[in-house]
């Protein structure tokens, strides 16, 4: 199983942006994952030829291609593996369709959540929303850079915080235990992608 980088970029249809613009701006920057993330009302024909773009982009850099909730595409496409959320496919099923080697993630909330989706089978897990955020309508609280840490003392493997994070707050994330950060709206939503992007790295 591939290393998981500590910069990942998800995918936003709904900004208006060209998606396949701000993914290219990311990678330019030096983020190592990007996860596509389609929209419900996108089509899985429209998701697959998406997600193989991306893939197609992150390959060339060698890079991290995942894709959000629709494993079928992941696996039809060729990446790298895959990501569920809580109203998705449970976590045993989701490793069961992906296999043993591929990146499987898995959404938790608490330590409770993500002892069991470890156990399940998730290679990492995206922890959050550690900060308020828009991006995604019906989200709980945010459980701020204190819950990020609970959940990362509590099991073996890398945390992702997703959920509101910006240049400025990543490194509370990080000091708190997280591997990674998860961005969406701070690149996708900035007025010069790549910049924002770059802020990241510093």
């Amino acid at each position: 199983m591939r290393t998981l980088g500590r910069l990942h970029l998800i995918t936003d249809t709904r900004s208006g942006r060209d998606t396949l613009a701000v993914v290219a701006a990311a990678l330019r920057a030096g983020f190592d994952v990007v996860q596509v993330r389609p929209e419900d009302h996108v089509t899985d024909r429209e998701a697959y030829d998406l997600t193989v773009r991306i893939l197609a982009m992150c390959r060339e850099l060698d890079r991290i291609c995942l894709v959000n909730d629709r494993l079928h595409i992941a696996l039809a496409a060729g990446a790298d593996g895959g990501h569920v959320g809580a109203d998705d496919l449970p976590v045993a099923a989701a490793r069961r369709i992906l296999g043993p080697h591929a990146i499987l993630g898995a959404t938790a909330r608490n330590p409770e959540t993500a002892r069991q989706a470890v156990a399940d089978g998730a290679s990492y897990l995206g922890v959050g929303p550690a900060f308020a955020t828009t991006t995604k309508a019906g989200l709980p609280d945010a459980i701020g850079p204190a819950g990020v840490g609970a959940v990362a003392a509590a099991v073996p493997v890398p945390i992702v915080a997703i959920g509101g994070v910006t240049a400025q707050n990543a490194r509370q994330l990080y000091s708190a235990g997280a591997h990674a950060v998860a961005v969406v709206g701070a690149v996708s939503g900035a007025a010069d992608p790549y910049t924002a992007a770059k802020e990241f790295l510093a």
